[in-house]
């Protein structure tokens, strides 16, 4: 049998296993007089694939942020947390930081991080620029082009001159991996959070047809609104929401109206994003886009912590978005960030900040763009990366069922935040079949539990409830054997249907033949309780399917001396937008210093963090006076993967400055306040 029969009955041998997407990830080898590239088009609803909808899991991750030969791994946990595209910019000043010097190598290298993606058979949106953000330096631009004379982000001909040069180097790295191709790369972002007029999008796309990009669909930020809308159909507007932001310029916690994205509601896109930058924005949409189908692109998997500002994020924060938005009729789920990373290094710093010349609203991390995300800096897996899998588990069985069902909204749209006075739910039905979506949480706020809820949805009532704080699910109500439920859908496998209980609230399973099942407790995986339908607790749910294995224990240990005291504390200025300015490299010369001395083990064998708890402003670690990664202290844990160390290092420099009293910062409740400067702990984890 030939190799590429032989990969395509592996792949039909998978794809009826799993239902997923079903011919969208024939995309491990290139089409052949064998094998016909999946057609995917869309409507008001959702994606298609052959004919058949879908409800992707989008998730996004930096190629350039994360080492190479890290990327197979990091790639397979994303596919295995239920991500079913991969998202990732493409930062023009990491691969053209010298005008004329094309880096692609590396971490840099595109075209090897999407033959891991087809590898993996995962298709791939290309967010290309110019413009990017994503707390880069001048948002990705290079410093260069700001002495050319040109105006950045417009249709100035020198700059869309520029622009050209980046995009025929991009598709020198996509050539022969387009979706056409039988490759993974599926569509391409432009520009991104675009105020101006749709003529420069389309400016934009009309560069990169030119040169060869030849996709199924090309997609925009939908926020914020432009001055002229792109004509219909060229653009698909994607939209976000987030728990928090760093870019808030207050102080306060739940500062903004963050908490309208704990609301089911029609309004599609958010007016919390980017206010730093795009400052106040109405709730209105581009006339034309609500013909879309509702898709998001940056639904806050977590969140950066700027020096200004530090928020901590909860994992129930994700959860509950990503359930108000499926339920608000959201057909595509992207998270921003699902991976977090590091910045590569440069001829300087590529972190945003404000002491550069443009995108200069907010002090990030040199190196740390962790995010809080699902899989954190270094692939660790953090726990909503595990609450987060039966909601993909569920999209990915149920999808093409929930596609075109519309959303109904029971609930007042416009709550008040932190507003306790009735229970948020919606449902969204076709015919006589539901899902009923319910979230009773909201960051930071103490809603209380919800007492004899009866819920009619679609000619069926369900049993009289109370409804538990923090609480966050979807039942099913005529969906296939099951009538109702007051358990979770988790999955459809093999015939097997797999549901979650939801704790503080008794299951109960009623059949489409009238037999109904009460206070059902969980049997796992393994055993039915009735026919076909298998009940699994919260923790079984967040790891079906999963094949793990325990982790070993460390072998490293490692134990620390303070070599130099603080310095003199520094004055903490207030930079040109107007908050407080991280430490310089020169403040860090000041800095405690504490030598940390691994012994017992080989740094590099394994997957080990190095863990320090210290109390303090921010801090830094350094091998052989090189920075290698840096946090801004909101409570959490300063981590370090041992493994990226050089051969044969067993030392490493870590610099703390300190907490001062009154600082102008947002420090969550979980952060230490106290002036000072010390290591509480120090631990190697596995």
């Amino acid at each position: 049998m030939k190799r590429s029969e032989h990969i395509l009955n592996l792949f039909r041998q998978w794809a009826t296993r799993t239902a997923l997407l079903v011919g969208l990830l024939t995309i491990v080898t290139p089409a052949t007089p064998t094998t016909t590239v999946p057609r995917i088009t869309w409507d008001k609803y959702s994606l298609m694939v052959d004919g058949r909808r879908i409800v992707p899991v989008m998730g996004e991750v930096h190629y350039s942020r994360i080492p190479a030969e890290e990327w197979p791994d990091e790639v397979r946990k994303m596919k295995e947390g239920g991500v079913t595209i991969i998202a990732t910019y493409v930062f023009w000043n990491h691969v053209e930081e010298e005008e004329g010097f094309w880096n692609w190598s590396g971490q840099r290298n595109l075209r090897r991080f999407l033959e891991v993606c087809r590898d993996e058979q995962l298709p791939v949106v290309l967010r290309i620029g110019p413009f990017c953000h994503g707390e880069a330096r001048n948002g990705g631009i290079p410093d260069w082009l700001f002495a050319k004379g040109c105006k950045p982000r417009s249709e100035d001909p020198l700059f869309l001159t520029y622009v050209e040069k980046l995009y025929r180097q991009i598709f020198t790295q996509v050539q022969g991996l387009q979706w056409k191709d039988g490759g993974p790369l599926m569509a391409c972002q432009f520009d991104n959070e675009y105020r101006g007029s749709g003529s420069y999008l389309m400016a934009l796309k009309h560069i990169a047809l030119g040169i060869g990009f030849d996709l199924p669909f090309y997609t925009r930020t939908g926020w914020p609104e432009l001055s002229t809308p792109v004509p219909f159909g060229e653009m698909l507007p994607l939209y976000g929401d987030y728990a928090d932001g760093f870019w808030e310029r207050s102080l306060k916690e739940t500062a903004g109206n963050y908490y309208k994205a704990f609301n089911f509601k029609a309004f599609r896109s958010s007016t919390a994003i980017a206010t730093e930058q795009l400052g106040k924005q109405e709730e209105r949409l581009n006339q034309g886009d609500e013909q879309y189908p509702y898709f998001t692109c940056e639904l806050g998997g977590g969140m950066m912590a700027a020096y200004h500002r530090r928020p901590y994020i909860y994992p129930e924060d994700a959860l509950s978005m990503a359930v108000v938005k499926l339920g608000s009729g959201s057909n595509l789920l992207g998270y921003y960030m699902y991976h977090g990373g590091t910045n590569p290094d440069g001829r300087t710093w590529l972190n945003e900040m404000q002491r550069t010349v443009a995108t200069n609203y907010n002090d990030m991390p040199v190196k740390n763009y962790d995010f809080q995300a699902p899989l954190g800096e270094f692939g660790q897996t953090n726990p909503h990366y595990y609450l987060l899998r039966p909601l993909h588990l569920f999209m990915q069985d149920y999808g093409e069922l929930l596609a075109p069902m519309e959303p109904t909204f029971p609930c007042r749209q416009d709550l008040p935040k932190g507003d306790d006075s009735a229970l948020r739910w919606a449902y969204r039905s076709k015919g006589n079949s539901a899902f009923v979506f319910i979230n009773n949480y909201e960051r930071l706020q103490h809603l209380s539990a919800k007492k004899n809820i009866r819920l009619q949805v679609c000619g069926v009532t369900l049993p009289r409830l109370t409804i538990p704080a923090s609480t966050i699910c979807i039942l099913p109500v005529n969906i296939g054997i099951i009538r109702y439920s007051t358990a979770q859908l988790v999955a459809h496998r093999n015939g097997k249907v797999y549901l979650q209980q939801i704790e503080g609230i008794p299951t109960t399973i009623a059949l489409q033949n009238g037999k109904t099942l009460r206070n059902v407790r969980p049997l796992g995986e393994d055993r039915p309780v009735c026919d076909s339908i298998y009940l699994l607790t919260p923790q079984q749910a967040g790891r079906l399917f999963l094949q793990e294995t325990e982790p070993a224990a460390p072998t490293l240990s490692v134990r620390h001396e303070k070599v130099k005291q603080a310095g003199p504390l520094r004055t903490i200025p207030i930079g040109i937008n107007k908050v407080a300015e991280e430490p310089t490299d020169e403040d860090f010369a000041d800095a405690a210093t504490y030598k940390l001395s691994l012994s017992n083990g080989n740094p590099r064998s394994g997957r080990q963090l190095l863990s320090i708890d210290y109390q303090g402003d921010c801090a830094r670690l350094y091998v052989g006076g090189r920075l290698v990664a840096d946090h801004f202290n909101n409570g959490r844990p300063f981590l370090f993967g041992l493994w990226r160390l050089p051969e044969g290092c067993q030392e490493l420099e870590l610099r703390l400055l300190p907490m001062q009293s009154d600082m102008p910062v947002y420090l969550p409740r979980e952060a230490d306040p106290t002036p000072g400067e010390r290591i509480k702990s120090i631990k190697i984890i596995q």
